[in-house]
Order: structure tokens, then sequence, then C-alpha cells
């Protein structure tokens, strides 16, 4: 069953879906450019290890906790205590790996343009310092930069930099910063209630632009991971929404018949 939103569905954003949907997106996306970068371009799937510092913690959906071990019973020995063994606990510092795109020129096998998926461990904290830190590396080289933050605001994209102009109810934003021109940003702004955009992906000057089908690609992310089956949508989503968002999405999911409808007490 398809996904009940017509665009990003904010169920998703939940810290125990998202890592194996920002996998998903990623690899489906490189599966629908390629066709179109043939036989000049390849899309090749990428991945950076960012680590927290000691004391420091990724947001939860980079985290996997896993329950104590229970100590065992105490035992005696011809009379004498004998003590049970302590688990030893070593500190170490966080790590999480994070998959991205590039698409790669065949003939010199240089990078000419980066796609980042964003997630909340990229906009907040530990994680949002060290993803700006390389976002600014990326800017500093002639390599195209796409960002895709199916987040919700607040965002750590490239449009930080201006003064966006974008309807009042955004959640959404994919910003593109072409390597000629880092004087501007081009950004699709989007409201939860629109459907994701077919966004442009910039390869070299003198090239089309390729377009990344983002409906299509959510659409297959969402059924070969089977989320109908996971997501309750009579609870409410893992993020905030406005007055005029909830009252929508409710409407949305009564229509779909995956609420039901609030009793008239008399």
């Amino acid at each position: 069953m398809p996904s009940p939103f017509p665009g990003m569905d904010p169920y998703l954003e939940h810290g125990a879906r998202w890592p194996d949907l920002h996998h998903r997106l990623i690899s489906y996306a490189s599966e629908y450019l390629q066709p179109q970068l043939n036989p000049k371009y390849i899309a090749r799937i990428d991945e950076r290890t960012e680590t927290s510092p000691l004391g420091e913690m990724f947001p939860s959906d980079a985290k996997v906790v896993q329950p104590p071990r229970q100590l065992p019973v105490a035992q005696t020995d011809s009379g004498a205590l004998v003590a049970d063994v302590p688990q030893t606990i070593r500190v170490l510092d966080e790590e999480r790996r994070v998959p991205y795109i590039q698409i790669v020129l065949v003939a010199t096998r240089s990078v000419v343009t980066q796609i980042e998926v964003l997630s909340s461990a990229s906009k907040f904290g530990w994680g949002r310092d060290q993803y700006l830190q390389e976002q600014d590396e990326i800017l500093n080289q002639p390599v195209n930069l796409v960002e895709v933050d199916l987040h919700s605001k607040p965002t750590a994209t490239f449009a930080r930099h201006f003064d966006v102009i974008a309807p009042q109810d955004w959640r959404y934003i994919i910003s593109i910063s072409r390597q000629q021109l880092r004087t501007s940003v081009e950004v699709y702004a989007i409201p939860l209630r629109d459907r994701l955009p077919r966004c442009v992906i910039p390869l070299l000057p003198e090239d089309d632009d390729a377009v990344l089908d983002l409906p299509a690609v959510l659409a297959r992310s969402y059924e070969v991971g089977g989320y109908d089956l996971l997501l309750d949508y009579s609870k409410p989503p893992p993020v905030s929404l406005s007055k005029a968002e909830e009252e929508w999405m409710e409407a949305l999911l009564l229509e779909k018949g995956l609420r039901k409808p609030l009793a008239i007490v008399e």
C-alpha cells in the first residue's frame, strides 16, 4: 500500500525508521539517475565517518542501544563470600557512517556533483557542526552540491546563507548550489500537503541538468520498505505540526480510512 501522504510522510521521520529510509533514498536515487547519466557520468554511493566527541551524542536515529546484561547471582565458597564479576564499560567516541551520492565524470574520475540526504544528526548538535564543516569543504571545490532535507525544520542546508523566500508553511527543502554560481542557491521549499519535486541535478555547465524524481524514489522506498506494515497512523506523528497541518492531516487520514472519527458525546 502506498503512503497516504502526497509528499513526504512525517511518520517516516521517527528515529527508528529513518536510518533504513535514508539508505533506501540514497540507493534508489542513484538508480533512478544513472540512465540519464550514461555514458559520460556515473552515480556512485560513497560514505564518510563522523565521530562525536566524548560526552556528546548523535541524535537517537544514529544510536543502537542494548539493554545491560544482568549480573550473575553471588555464590559462596567454603563460607567465604565471592564477589560478582562486574561489567567493564569502555567509553569510546560514537561513530556513524553517512552515505551520499557522488556523480563522477567517467573520463577523469573527478566528482562533478555531490547529493546529500540530510538526517537529524546532520542538523543538530555536534553532528551539525561536523556536517557544516564538510559542506564548506565541498563549496570550496568546483563541485555542485544538492541537499535533500526531508527532516522537519529548522534546517541546516546551504540556504541558511540566504534569505529564502518561500511559502510560510514550508516544512522540507531541497537546495542546489552550482559550482560556477556560489552567490545564489536554487531551492524547492515544500509544505507538508504538497508532493515532493522532481528536482534538477546540475552536471558540468555544458550539459543539461539531470532530473531526480523524488516522488518516485520516495514511493519505491515506502513500498519496498514495507512501511505501511510498520507505521501506526492512528497515533500522532513523531514531529510537531502546526494547527493547520494537524487539521489537514486529520482530514487526510480520515479520508484514507486510517483514522476513525471522534465519537460525539451528547
